[in-house]
């Protein structure tokens, strides 16, 4: 599993000029699911994103989390993540999930974050083409890979 986490003030995604998740001050997710991936690795990321201290305190250190802070999480599915360039010009996405397992997985994940985080959980639309809108706060960008 290859997440791309962004500290956010705002994000949205739009499918066909509709609007499917949207929150304030908090993390916009990037979800690339492996083809190996399963439950377990979903459960040990929702247990870590919820936690992560990368908002600033009032001294201005990364130390308060998106639950401190009360913030929303938006997840959007990303299959190219798992996009290899390493050869040629068109990228490989072989190692990526076939789409019913990452619909499975990704579901999965957004129930789990609903239920164990406590926070505002959006999503995207597994599969469709999104427009994804965001200012990125800081800008703060991690790369989680489990």
């Amino acid at each position: 599993m290859r997440i791309v986490v962004q500290r956010v003030k705002h994000a949205t995604v739009i499918v066909d000029g509709s609007v499917t998740g949207e929150i304030k001050n908090g993390l916009l997710l990037l979800v690339g699911i492996h083809e190996d991936d399963t439950n377990r690795e979903v459960d040990w990321c929702c247990r870590k994103i919820p936690k992560l201290r990368i908002f600033e305190d009032d001294e201005g250190k990364m130390n308060r989390s998106v639950k401190d802070m009360d913030g929303g999480i938006l997840v959007v599915s990303q299959f190219t993540l798992y996009g290899n360039a390493k050869k040629g010009t068109r990228p490989s996405f072989i190692e990526a999930a076939r789409p019913e397992k990452a619909e499975s997985l990704y579901n999965y994940m957004i129930e789990k974050l609903k239920k164990e985080s406590g926070l505002k959980i959006e999503s995207g639309e597994f599969g469709a083409m999104m427009d994804v809108d965001l200012i990125n706060s800081g800008p703060v960008t991690l790369i989680l890979e489990k």
